[in-house]
């Protein structure tokens, strides 16, 4: 296990890849499934944590929401800020860990896009849904996208594998650590000469965990999808769109 591993992972070649790693079309395709989800009117504030480089939270912004960006990353910070900026687009950005969120009912809908549920040993991802949960409007709907919930991640599990993503070639070593239900990885970055590594651990939840942990908050399980199509989840499926309420 490698706690803490988020705050010195996110810069160098994993944050070239991770630019290159989803295309425009995917990011319209996401975005119209959380408006569809969200059913909020214009204005409508929404929260995106972690939010990454902002790519969901600036589109929605150009749709007429009000967003707000989370994340603990300076670099991905500066870059939203910097899109939102050349976009001419009004985002709020906050720099900061995602446990401390200091809303209280305030947002219309939020969303965890991306693999980011699980970076957190177990007792911080609590003190996450619950401050998530606080920031939420009764009735408002939180939207939760992952691949590492139990039943995609060990069906499909592989020791190594490698992808090569704008120029980027990346080589992954997974060891899954059964005594404590997490995923070590030791990632290596490659390009033009340059060599880098890092290493992550993803805490890995059973679908049914998941929904026990938001409902201790007061967000109630609505819909379990297999991807944006909204076909129902699956053993074996290769991501969980959960759709919630906040009671």
């Amino acid at each position: 296990m490698k706690p803490g591993w988020y705050e010195q992972f996110f810069h160098g070649l994993a944050l070239e890849l991770w630019r290159h790693a989803v295309s425009p079309e995917q990011t319209r395709a996401e975005v119209d499934f959380l408006e569809q989800e969200f059913a909020a009117p214009a204005g409508a504030r929404l929260l995106d944590v972690p939010c990454g480089n902002g790519r969901h939270a600036l589109l929605l912004a150009a749709r007429g929401y009000r967003t707000t960006g989370v994340d603990l990353s300076q670099e991905f910070i500066e870059e939203a800020q910097g899109r939102a900026a050349a976009e001419r687009l009004s985002v709020e950005w906050r720099q900061m860990d995602m446990r401390r969120l200091p809303w209280r009912e305030e947002f219309d809908g939020a969303y965890c896009f991306g693999n980011s549920f699980g970076y957190l040993e177990p007792e911080g991802m609590e003190d996450f849904v619950a401050a998530l949960a606080g920031a939420l409007k009764p009735g408002a709907r939180f939207v939760l996208q992952t691949g590492i919930t139990a039943e995609s991640i060990l069906p499909n599990y592989v020791e190594h594998e490698w992808y090569r993503v704008g120029g980027v070639i990346m080589l992954i070593a997974n060891e899954y650590d059964i005594a404590h239900s997490c995923l070590d990885t030791t990632y290596t970055f490659m390009k033009d000469g340059r060599t880098e590594t890092a290493e992550s651990t993803h805490w890995v939840y059973t679908t049914a965990e998941l929904a026990r942990m938001l409902a201790r908050h007061g967000l109630e399980t609505k819909a379990l999808y297999a991807g944006l199509d909204r076909a129902p989840y699956r053993l074996g499926s290769h991501y969980l769109c959960l759709v919630s309420v906040r009671l």
